[in-house]
């Protein structure tokens, strides 16, 4: 599967999020070629302030395992992790993360830190940005237009 094929099933779980009130981010994980897990954000349903996309499909992934350890899995989201989301992908240990649009307030995968390949952590990922970028941004903007 495609970096482009696995962002587009991201995009519809962003386009998810937005029909219920939720900003549009959306994340799957992929193992061995296949979406083991597709998610996007739930923090207004749930009222859980982690309920990030990106939590919420590594989650899934490790459920589908039966590990936590995500060893040559690819996180692949709308936007750019956050500090927490990057995080949890480090724990994971997926081998990729892959992500849309830039985000210029949160970004920790390249934007305002590059947490996934920092060299003091015990763990790195690679790092793919700008992946249908515009596509991703313009869902972001298009929420936030209507929601302001």
């Amino acid at each position: 599967m495609t970096d482009e094929a696995a962002m587009a099933a991201a995009l519809e779980q962003a386009r998810l999020a937005a029909s219920i009130g939720e900003v549009p981010v959306g994340a799957v994980v992929v193992i061995d070629g296949e979406i083991v897990a597709a998610r996007h954000n739930e923090r207004e349903a749930t009222i859980d302030p982690t309920a990030h996309a990106e939590v919420l499909a590594l989650r899934d992934a490790a459920a589908v395992v039966g590990d936590w350890r995500l060893e040559g899995a690819s996180l692949v989201v709308t936007l750019e992790p956050c500090p927490m989301c990057a995080g949890a992908a480090l724990a994971a240990r997926v081998s990729r993360v892959v992500f849309g649009a830039y985000d210029p307030k949160a970004g920790a995968a390249a934007t305002l830190y590059n947490l996934l390949v920092d060299p003091r952590f015990n763990h790195n990922a690679e790092v793919i940005g700008g992946v249908r970028e515009d596509e991703c941004g313009a869902l972001l903007t298009e929420f936030f237009s209507a929601h302001r």
